[in-house]
């Protein structure tokens, strides 16, 4: 079994707005996330908010430790309910291959060009947890490389919306098309 996870626990600083609300096509980010998450998982969860169209869990250790803490707070949930496996990706993702499980597996492995888009083994917690408590860089390439993930190439790389410009091309893409 697989969870997926929506990583919506940032701050939206470069976007200037609570960026999980922001609207592409008449719906929200974090509804178009947790909707695509759906079709590969048998549930969904949002990491790093209290409030979601999906249960939520807090950031693993805490707020503000960036995509980490929200990948060790859904290994976190994957181990302790009987999960295989976890799907992640940023609240801000879009244009996700039909395919992306199947891209994906066997888990550990991650987008190359966002690697916050991943298929992580639950067992992967515990070299999570030893990361974020540790010292070192708090960096999902140190975690992909301490559980020895491998990085997916896409000919297509999804959308990653950062800040309102971003997604005023994504809109303008998807007009055109």
């Amino acid at each position: 079994m697989i969870l997926g996870a929506v990583l919506a626990g940032g701050a939206s600083a470069r976007f200037g707005s609570d960026k999980a609300l922001a609207e592409l096509d008449g719906r929200t980010l974090i509804s178009r996330a947790v909707d695509s998450l759906s079709r590969w998982c048998e549930h969904v969860i949002v990491v790093g908010r209290e409030t979601a169209p999906a249960p939520t869990v807090p950031d693993w250790p805490g707020p503000d430790m960036g995509p980490l803490a929200g990948v060790a707070a859904a290994l976190h949930h994957a181990r302790d309910e009987g999960y295989e496996a976890v799907l992640t990706i940023g609240v801000d993702t879009a244009n996700l291959p039909e395919n992306l499980v199947e891209i994906l597996s066997p888990a550990s492995s991650y987008i190359e060009s966002q690697p916050v888009i991943g298929l992580w083994s639950a067992g992967n917690c515990d070299a999570l947890e030893a990361i974020l408590t540790g010292d070192g860089k708090h960096s999902m390439m140190r975690f992909a490389e301490t559980v020895g993930a491998r990085a997916v190439k896409l000919a297509v790389k999804p959308a990653n919306i950062n800040n309102r410009a971003d997604l005023a091309d994504l809109e303008q893409r998807k007009r055109q098309q």
